[in-house]
C-alpha cells in the first residue's frame, strides 16, 4: 500500500477508536448517581450516540489528584467548595461556563442562573442541602422541628449521627446558640467562635456515632443506631419514599450548597464533556433530574418545569431545599470561606477529637 494510503488508514482507524472511548463521567453512586443516569447519562447517550461510563468517588481533592489521569477522567460532579480548591489546585480546566450553556427564550443567562453559578472551573448545576433527618419511630410523642432540637439530648434522646468532619456541624452549633445566619461565619472565623463551637459540641460528644459515606445515615437511622442525624436531603427523600424507611426531615437550619460540573485537567474529550455539561444543565434536564430526586435546579426556568415526581408522583417542588416552602432558617454555604479556612477548621477539628480518643 502507498505510505501515503497507509498513513491515512491509520489515521482513520485511530479517530474511529478515539470516537468509540466512553466519556468518563464522576458522580457520587447511590440513589443520586440513579437519577443522573436516567434524567441526563442515558437521554445524552441516546441523542448523540456518545457513550458514558460512570466512576463513583469520595469528593475529595485526592481522589481527583490520585485517580483522574490514572482512569481518564472527563467531567466531573463535586461541590462548589470542592470545585474552588480543585480549581486553585490546577487539578480542573479552567471554563467559561457563560459560553457553554444554552439560554432559555426571552432570558438572559445572567438572570437565568443563580447567582454565583459561574466559576473559573465550574457550572453550577443543582442546589442541594445538608439536613438533620430523624427516624420517626423513635420519636413517637413530640418530634424534632428545630434545630436546637439534634442537641437537646434530654429531650430527644438518643445517639446523634455526624459526618466526621468539621463542616456543617460548626454552622449548626452557632444557629442551635442563637447566633443570626448571617453572622455565622463572621463568628466562626475568629477563635472566639470556635472555641464557642466545640465547647457545645463537648455537651454531646458521648452521643455522637460519627460517619464518613454519603449512605451511612440512612442505614444509622434505619437500624436505630441514631433517632437523629446530618445528612443529603436527597438521600433522605429516597430512603423515605423508595425505601420506605422511617425517616423525616428537619428543614430548620438547612445548609444551602450547589453541585457543579467541571472538567478534569488533561481530559482527552474536553469538547464532549463540554457538550454533557450543555445538555445536563439545560432547563428541561434539571428539572428532569429534580423530579427523580429532590435536588433544586441553579436555572429559574429548570425550577419552573418541576412536576410530579417520577415513580412516587408526589409534587416535588415541595421536597426541593430552595423550594419556597421552606421558609425557616437556612443558610447559604460560604464556599470561599470553606476554601480558605479548610485547613483551620480541619486542624482545630482533628485537636478536638483527639482530645475525647
Amino acid at each position: 500500500m502507498h505510505p501515503f494510503r497507509l498513513c491515512l488508514v491509520l489515521y482513520l482507524l485511530a479517530s474511529a477508536t478515539a470516537a468509540a472511548e466512553p466519556l468518563t463521567v464522576v458522580s457520587w453512586g447511590g440513589s443520586y448517581e440513579n437519577a443522573q443516569r436516567q434524567a441526563l447519562f442515558e437521554p445524552f447517550t441516546e441523542e448523540t450516540g456518545i457513550e458514558i461510563e460512570v466512576v463513583a468517588f469520595d469528593g475529595s481533592l485526592g481522589s481527583i489528584a490520585e485517580r483522574a489521569s490514572v482512569e481518564g477522567w472527563d467531567l466531573i460532579d463535586l461541590t462548589e467548595f470542592d470545585a474552588i480548591l480543585a480549581c486553585d489546585a490546577e487539578l480542573l480546566l479552567p471554563i467559561r461556563g457563560q459560553e457553554i450553556v444554552v439560554a432559555s427564550p426571552g432570558v438572559s443567562i445572567r438572570d437565568d442562573f443563580v447567582d454565583g453559578a459561574f466559576r473559573p472551573c465550574s457550572v453550577a448545576q443543582n442546589v442541594f442541602a445538608t439536613v438533620i433527618g430523624y427516624n420517626v419511630e423513635m420519636f413517637p410523642g413530640v418530634k424534632p422541628s428545630r434545630i436546637e432540637d439534634f442537641f437537646d439530648i434530654q429531650s430527644f434522646p438518643g445517639m446523634r449521627g455526624i459526618q466526621r468532619s468539621p463542616n456543617d456541624i460548626l454552622e449548626w452549633v452557632l444557629l442551635a446558640e442563637g447566633v443570626p445566619a448571617d453572622q455565622v461565619y463572621d463568628l466562626l472565623s475568629t477563635d472566639r467562635g470556635l472555641r464557642l463551637a466545640f465547647r457545645r459540641l463537648d455537651e454531646i460528644r458521648d452521643h455522637i456515632v460519627w460517619w464518613e459515606n454519603a449512605g451511612e445515615p440512612e442505614e444509622l437511622l434505619a437500624s436505630g443506631k441514631v433517632s437523629m442525624s446530618s445528612g443529603f436531603n436527597g438521600r433522605f427523600f429516597a430512603a423515605a419514599y423508595r425505601k420506605e424507611i422511617p425517616i423525616s426531615i428537619i428543614w430548620d437550619g438547612r445548609l444551602v450548597g450547589f453541585e457543579v460540573w467541571g472538567i478534569a485537567r488533561g481530559s482527552e474529550q474536553v469538547e464532549e464533556a463540554k457538550q454533557l455539561l450543555r445538555f445536563a444543565t439545560s432547563p428541561a434536564r434539571l428539572a428532569a433530574l429534580a423530579e427523580l430526586i429532590p435536588y433544586g435546579p441553579t436555572r429559574k426556568s429548570g425550577l419552573a418545569r418541576v412536576g410530579l415526581g417520577g415513580e412516587v408522583q408526589i409534587p416535588m417542588l415541595d421536597h426541593l431545599p430552595n423550594s419556597p416552602k421552606h421558609g425557616q432558617r437556612s443558610l447559604s454555604r460560604d464556599s470561599e470561606w470553606y476554601a480558605s479556612t479548610e485547613a483551620l477548621r480541619l486542624r482545630r477539628f482533628n485537636t478536638w477529637l483527639a482530645r475525647g480518643e
